[in-house]
C-alpha cells in the first residue's frame, strides 16, 4: 500500500516561519485568518498597537527652560536642593541640564566630547544614585528630586516647574504597545513610591500620595491616593474628601 500523504499542521507560535513561505496548493484543513495584517506588521501574527505612539522628542534640541543660561539654571537648582551639591537629586538634575545644554553646540566635532561626558555622568547617576532622568524628558525650573534611589522617568515625560519627586517613583508609559507618557503640571508634589503611567495629565498644584498608581487625569489642586489611585478633592483647610470619584 502506498504511503498516505499528510499535510503539515499549523506552525507552533514559537517556531520561525519557513523562508520559502507556505507550500503551494490549498490546505483545506487550515482556516485563513479573517483579520487582515496591518500595514506596519513585519511578522505573521505580530500584535500591533491601535493607539497612536508619539515619537521620542527630536534629539537635536536644547529643552532647558528658556530665558536662563545654563549656569543660572544650575544656581536655581542648587538653591532648590537646599544648597547641597552632594545631593544625588541635585546632581541628576544638573546632569540633565548639561545634557540639554550640549545639544546647543551645533558643531558635531565640538559636541562629541561633551556627549561622552554626559553619557558617563548619566550612567554614574543611574548606578550610584538610582535616578534615571533622560535629557529628552523636559524638566521645568526648580524641579527637586528628594531622597534618591528607584526614580525612573521615561524619555517622553514632561515635568513642569517646582515639581517635587521622591524615592521609588516611576513616571512613564503603560506598555511597549502604548508609548504615550504623562504630563506633570506646575507645583505638583509626588509622594514616595508613586507610579504615574500612560497618557495622564496631572494638573497644577496636585498631590500624588505615597504608593499611588495613577492611571487617569488628576485635576489641578486635587489629591490622588490608592491603588489604583482615586481622585479626591480638598476642602479649604486642605483635608481630603475621599468620596468624590473612584478611579
Amino acid at each position: 500500500m502506498p504511503p498516505t500523504s499528510r499535510h503539515p499542521g499549523p506552525p507552533h507560535p514559537d517556531e520561525e516561519p519557513s523562508p520559502a513561505g507556505p507550500a503551494p496548493g490549498p490546505a483545506p484543513h487550515l482556516r485563513s485568518d479573517p483579520v487582515a495584517p496591518s500595514a506596519g506588521s513585519t511578522e505573521p501574527g505580530e500584535r500591533t498597537s491601535t493607539a497612536q505612539e508619539p515619537p521620542l522628542p527630536e534629539p537635536g534640541a536644547n529643552r532647558n527652560p528658556p530665558g536662563l543660561s545654563f549656569w543660572e539654571l544650575i544656581r536655581e537648582d542648587y538653591d532648590a536642593h537646599r544648597r547641597d551639591w552632594r545631593s544625588p537629586g541635585f546632581r541628576a538634575v544638573a546632569v540633565h541640564r548639561f545634557g540639554n545644554w550640549r545639544m546647543g553646540v551645533r558643531n558635531p566635532f565640538l559636541r562629541a566630547p561633551l556627549s561622552m561626558i554626559y553619557r558617563a555622568l548619566y550612567r554614574r547617576g543611574r548606578l550610584r544614585g538610582g535616578i534615571e532622568v533622560p535629557y529628552t524628558a523636559p524638566l521645568g525650573r526648580r524641579v527637586v528630586i528628594d531622597h534618591h534611589s528607584g526614580i525612573v522617568l521615561n524619555g517622553r515625560v514632561r515635568i513642569g516647574n517646582r515639581v517635587r519627586i521622591r524615592q521609588n517613583t516611576t513616571i512613564g508609559v503603560k506598555s511597549i504597545d502604548d508609548l504615550r507618557a504623562p504630563v506633570i503640571g506646575n507645583d505638583v508634589d509626588i509622594g514616595a513610591g508613586a507610579v504615574i503611567l500612560g497618557e495622564v495629565h496631572v494638573g497644577d498644584g496636585a498631590v500624588i500620595g505615597a504608593n499611588a498608581v495613577v492611571l487617569q487625569d488628576v485635576p489641578a489642586g486635587a489629591v490622588a491616593v490608592g491603588v489604583p489611585a482615586r481622585v479626591v478633592a480638598a476642602d479649604s483647610r486642605g483635608r481630603a474628601e475621599s468620596h468624590i470619584r473612584p478611579a
